[in-house]
């Protein structure tokens, strides 16, 4: 079993940074890693993930204003957000799973997922 927990969410203004964490428990997990997020009356969306501290994708909307990063010796995942703007205002979530590099991006995949951190972005 794999306990999640976020942290880092806040209220920002538009163009500034945030810097999300997660810190995995239970048991060294070694799969894919990745953060969704979900804003009111919107489906769950894809964000970025990693497998093996190696391999990383971002969804399209955050591609060169995020970076997802690991530390697997502290079983931490964190999430660099530059350069924020108001539609990205979302409960972000952390998640781990097992889905292959071309699943990455998939919420199914994904079996273990923490309660969310709230990022808000103020125009």
């Amino acid at each position: 079993q794999v306990q999640l927990v976020e942290s880092g969410g806040g209220l920002v203004q538009a163009g500034a940074s945030l810097r999300l964490a997660c810190a995995a428990s239970g048991r060294t997990f070694s799969g894919a890693m990745g953060w969704f997020r979900q804003a009111p009356g919107k489906e769950r969306e894809f964000v970025a993930a990693i497998i093996w501290s190696i391999n990383t994708r971002y969804g399209d909307s955050v591609k060169g204003r995020f970076t997802i990063s690991r530390d697997n010796a502290k079983n931490m995942l964190y999430l660099q957000m530059n350069s924020l703007k108001p539609e990205d205002a979302a409960v972000y979530y952390c998640a781990a799973g097992a889905p292959t590099l071309e699943r990455m991006g998939r919420a199914a995949y994904y079996g273990y997922w923490g309660q969310g951190t709230q990022v808000t972005v103020s125009s």
